[in-house]
């Protein structure tokens, strides 16, 4: 039996039960089930996909192309968690007719909601996305797609004013109607103080223990890179399965092991 799809209503429900959110990103059909499947509340098809699935050195050349064709690749599986499309670089700064226009795309993508880096310069853009009728989760701390302006991919709030900054970018979102905001990479106090102020719920990646929920890389979690960032948890080693398996696989069809009887059919007369 299908679970009931996941809105805004069951986010916004679980800060108020004190219920923690479960975020994900997934950037094509399979892992899209797989991660539904196992109860995620969230999908993020994050821009991370540059970096991880297509190459890139960093988000800013990831395009809105490339974010539409994975979110309807993840749409296709039709999952029950909540799909959050990730506005790229260059799709929602340059005016808020660029930013409704880039989440109208998303949402005939398949998305059910979009999420856009920046805090109060952006409140009118999400304000303006809201007011399309599509919902908004905000994205603060370390915004990389701003890693140039912030002088490198660094630890945000470490400073009583850095945190009140964040803290007001905070608040700017959730007044321009954001449902949630992501949290990313800043001392574990900062989050913990701007959790404790919103009514809005907060999902943090590298921000401590405090949030409402997590969200982790679907690529870190699997261990399907020798890297990953320190503040992600590495749930099994994939990466050096896949590896075996594939030696595997060069040695039995080297060795004439594979295809084996089993993996073959025969026709029903002799063949000349």
């Amino acid at each position: 039996m299908r679970k009931e799809k996941v809105t805004i209503k069951h986010i916004l429900k679980k800060k108020r039960n004190n219920e923690k959110i479960v975020m994900i990103t997934a950037y094509d059909y399979p892992s899209a089930l797989i991660v539904d499947e196992a109860g995620v509340d969230i999908i993020l098809v994050g821009d991370s996909l540059g970096m991880v699935v297509l190459g890139m050195k960093s988000t800013h050349t990831v395009s809105l192309e490339d974010m539409i064709r994975h979110t309807m690749a993840v749409a296709r599986a039709e999952p029950s968690a909540m799909i959050v499309g990730d506005m790229p670089f260059g799709t929602y700064e340059p005016s808020t007719q660029k930013a409704v226009e880039s989440a109208v795309a998303f949402v005939k993508a398949g998305a059910d909601a979009v999420k856009l880096e920046g805090g109060t310069e952006y409140a009118d853009r999400v304000k303006a996305i809201i007011n399309a009728g599509i919902p908004v989760m905000g994205h603060i701390g370390l915004t990389p797609q701003r890693y140039l302006r912030l002088g490198g991919y660094k630890l945000q709030g470490k400073r009583r004013q850095e945190a009140q900054e964040l803290l007001q970018d905070a608040l700017a979102l959730q007044e321009a109607g954001a449902f949630s905001i992501v949290i990313e990479f800043t001392a574990e106090e900062t989050a913990k103080m701007i959790t404790e102020k919103l009514d809005i719920p907060t999902i943090c990646i590298g921000s401590g223990r405090y949030c409402d929920g997590q969200v982790l890389v679907y690529h870190d979690l699997l261990g399907l890179y020798d890297h990953t960032p320190p503040f992600a948890k590495r749930y099994v080693n994939l990466k050096q399965i896949i590896l075996d398996a594939v030696k595997e696989y060069i040695k039995d069809v080297k060795e004439g092991v594979f295809p084996g009887q089993e993996h073959v059919r025969h026709s029903k007369e002799p063949i000349e």
